[in-house]
């Protein structure tokens, strides 16, 4: 408990509460190991609503704000045309369907329905916790025909807006139906009326700012994942959103925040600590400025990690030719050395 007690005054929230677990294994009855668990389950993924005073209040929401530079392909000295436009070059499943560069957040726990109550005490099997828009292998090339379920789900959706119309549950079905099969205009209609019934719905919200993402809209993306944020949705998918449309409308000063944010709040090991991904966005770094030492120390690390020592040493001797007075290059110098 000791222990336990020491990770959580440095904050080092997930090694506490694996020690908890492990007291709690052994005495599940005890209040203080449970109460510390939580404060530690609390306090990682805290968001403290000062640091929101990082960005100037008078820019952060005003939708007035002019780009420091041309977004691409608009300059009249490099403008090229397009040759597809950003919906067809989404990336796509196996199945065909396309993927989101982009995650919607508020989207993954939706509240369980009575369809899923009346599946759960019919079948056997457990009921894993997908939502409706998921598509199984097996089935995912029958949606082109009249009778497979997506198809026939729409109709009972359409027939139950003719009883009850603007029903908001109902047009949040369909939408995700439409976009199912692909027909991404009826998807984002559905979405925009349920906005109209409902202005805080998370996912209509999302849903639309996705769609003017991939439109080449980065703005008017910004904008609704603005209201979203307004909202009091704070989550790293939200943050990496924003972060993206700042990227693609050139407005570069809110850009590294907004991405440094969503890195703090992810705790989700799919969403950071990807090696890999660093490794060759730090190679694209050097591509573009190839004496920059601090990427070469952060490659450095890397590699350290991978278990590549005599790399990580020839990345911190390059880094140290390049800038002799970078501290972190002679610390991890000397410590390769100890080693």
């Amino acid at each position: 408990m000791y222990l336990a007690l020491s990770l959580f005054r440095r904050r080092r929230y997930d090694k506490c509460i694996d020690v908890c677990s492990s007291i709690l294994d052994k005495q599940p009855l005890d209040q203080a190991a449970w109460c510390l668990k939580m404060r530690a389950l609390t306090q990682r993924v805290y968001v403290d609503d000062l640091e929101s005073e990082d960005f100037p209040e008078e820019d952060f929401l005003d939708d007035s704000v002019l780009a420091t530079a041309p977004r691409p392909g608009t300059s009249m000295k490099t403008a090229i045309v397009p040759s597809t436009s950003a919906l067809n070059s989404r990336p796509r499943t196996s199945t065909g369907r396309p993927i989101s560069g982009v995650a919607r957040p508020g989207t993954q726990m939706r509240p369980e329905s009575a369809l899923d109550r009346a599946r759960t005490a019919r079948t056997a099997r457990p009921v894993t916790n997908q939502s409706a828009r998921s598509i199984r292998l097996g089935t995912a090339a029958m949606l082109s025909q009249a009778d497979d379920q997506p198809l026939s789900a729409t109709d009972i959706g359409k027939s139950g807006l003719e009883i009850f119309p603007n029903d908001v549950s109902l047009m949040t079905e369909l939408g995700r139906l439409a976009e199912n099969l692909n027909d991404t205009s009826a998807s984002v209609k559905y979405y925009r009326n349920v906005l109209i019934e409902d202005a805080i719905n998370t996912e209509a919200v999302a849903s639309v700012g996705m769609y003017h993402f991939y439109n080449n809209q980065p703005e008017l993306a910004l904008r609704y994942y603005r209201r979203a944020l307004a909202m009091g949705a704070h989550s790293s998918e939200l943050y990496n959103n924003l972060g993206l449309c700042c990227l693609y409308s050139q407005q570069l000063d809110f850009t590294l925040p907004y991405f440094q944010r969503a890195v703090d709040l992810a705790t989700d090991p799919q969403a950071a600590g990807d090696v890999q991904l660093a490794v060759q966005c730090l190679n694209l770094c050097l591509s573009s400025n190839s004496t920059h030492a601090p990427a070469f120390n952060n490659l450095a690390v890397l590699y350290h990690k991978m278990g590549k020592i005599n790399l990580a040493k020839a990345y911190l001797t390059s880094a140290k030719t390049l800038e002799p007075d970078l501290m972190e290059v002679q610390v991890n110098l000397e410590f390769l050395q100890q080693a």
